[in-house]
């Protein structure tokens, strides 16, 4: 299956820019929301990362076969998520072919996507990464883990994961709202340097969801 992701991302590869997408799912959620937040993150990694990634993010639904042009799958939203069966398979083929899936809760999706993700992978749970996890370890360094961005229900924020064969191919950043940390200021009116400590952390996801497929 992973030979099937490359084959799939040669065009992508071999052009001047990688894109990423945002993924549309059902069940009546705003998968649409934080709208400038990706931009945002794009730009943030291309002028910081040295990185060469398209300025706008693409949409793309779960059920659709072109998910496997994307290395970095980003999934936000306030509320519930629905899979259908055959999305949940595509999803789950899109994941074990070296795809990557960020799922970035923007508060009230945390029910919904452990539900849904079963669908996907019934044979594993979400387990919290170590801060010794290379993930936060990237360009940025983040000793005590994923930051606090926004707060919601005074609980800590916490790096979750999917892993198979030892591999992340999922990870759910709960209680911080990343997103929210990209976006253009004026939208929450973050500090700047609470919007760094987003940008530097999302920078780190995109270098370790690249760095592994």
């Amino acid at each position: 299956m992973k030979k099937l992701l490359i084959l799939l991302l040669l065009p992508f590869l071999s052009s001047a820019q990688l894109k990423i997408a945002k993924l549309k799912y059902g069940g009546g959620g705003d998968w649409y929301a934080n709208k400038t937040a990706l931009p945002n993150l794009i730009k943030f990694f291309n002028q910081n990362l040295k990185g060469n990634i398209y300025p706008e993010e693409d949409i793309v639904e779960v059920g659709d076969r072109k998910i496997f042009q994307y290395p970095y799958i980003y999934m936000t939203g306030h509320g519930n998520v629905v899979f259908t069966p055959r999305e949940a398979e595509n999803l789950r083929n899109y994941l074990l072919s070296g795809g990557f899936l960020h799922i970035d809760d923007n508060y009230g999706m945390n029910e919904f996507i452990r539900r849904e993700m079963k669908k996907v992978f019934p044979e594993y749970n979400f387990v919290e990464l170590p801060f010794n996890h290379p993930i936060y370890h990237q360009k940025y360094s983040f000793p005590n883990g994923i930051p606090k961005i926004h707060e919601h229900d005074n609980k800590p924020p916490q790096g979750l994961a999917i892993l198979h064969e030892g591999k992340v191919v999922c990870f759910f950043s709960y209680e911080t709202d990343l997103g929210n940390g990209w976006e253009d200021k004026s939208v929450h009116n973050d500090p700047e340097e609470v919007r760094q400590e987003a940008l530097k952390m999302g920078a780190n996801i995109l270098q370790f969801a690249f760095s592994s497929y």
